[in-house]
């Protein structure tokens, strides 16, 4: 296999902070020797996540096998994801929002027919449910754990506490209309465009909301998540991983 030198468009904190969570860990377990060393495998990592490696490219690159680069993505992942806030915890930086803007994306996984649960009527694909809360600017302020793509987006919410957790902070929240029937602080657009106040509404209500798109294209520059292969069980921890590693680069 050829081999060359390429880059990440990452900033340089997102290394040390890994490098720092991999050496923390490394100290806790006793670990005496590696492959790499953990600088290394934090390259290996973002180089995964941000620009959707295999595993096989990964191993040739960093010389060693294909099963060391599963562990050590593994361990790596599963320490940024222990940095993410859950909810009740994001809420003391999201209430202090003017409002917030809810969404849902689907990532695409590698799945057949057969896996029902995870095929999205909507986008006619299979995936994973995320949900997703940005600040008036659209910048990412928090991503839920991954469901079944066959989830709705409002079952998801309520699933996640999104709602109930809006409404106790009394904060206001710009959603689509497959967030019809929320209540509460959820704002979605009207029903029906023959009245012209119900297209001014809907149009003033579009211009708000769009910004939110900014926070799905952030998610989807990480190429991992444009297609995952990895098992669903892991698909949360990556999307945390991420969401982590934004927020250090930010």
């Amino acid at each position: 296999m050829l081999v060359y030198p390429s880059s990440i468009n990452q900033s340089s904190r997102t290394l040390r902070l890994l490098t720092g969570q991999l050496t923390a860990r490394r100290q806790k377990i006793g670990t005496r020797w590696r492959r790499l060393p953990a600088a290394r495998q934090a390259l290996l990592a973002l180089a995964h996540l941000r620009c959707g490696d295999t595993y096989a490219q990964l191993a040739a690159g960093f010389d060693i096998g294909i099963a060391t680069v599963y562990r050590y993505i593994r361990e790596a992942v599963e320490a940024l994801a222990a940095l993410a806030p859950p909810l009740a915890e994001a809420m003391k930086t999201i209430r202090t929002k003017a409002f917030v803007i809810l969404d849902g994306t689907l990532l695409p996984i590698d799945r057949n027919a057969a896996d029902t649960p995870y095929y999205s009527g909507k986008h006619k694909r299979h995936g994973m449910n995320v949900q997703v809360l940005t600040d008036p600017f659209g910048r990412l302020l928090w991503a839920s754990p991954a469901v079944p793509g066959s989830t709705h987006d409002l079952t998801a919410a309520r699933q996640h506490g999104i709602i109930e957790a809006l409404a106790d902070a009394e904060l206001e929240c710009w959603a689509d209309k497959a967030y019809q029937g929320a209540g509460g602080p959820v704002r979605v657009p009207s029903r029906g465009r023959r009245k012209r106040w119900k297209r001014r509404h809907n149009t003033t209500h579009a211009k708000i909301r769009c910004l939110g798109e900014r926070a799905m294209a952030i998610i989807k520059g990480w190429r991992l998540l444009r297609k995952l292969r990895c098992s669903t069980n892991r698909i949360t921890d990556v999307v945390k991983a991420v969401l982590v590693l934004h927020h250090a680069s930010a």
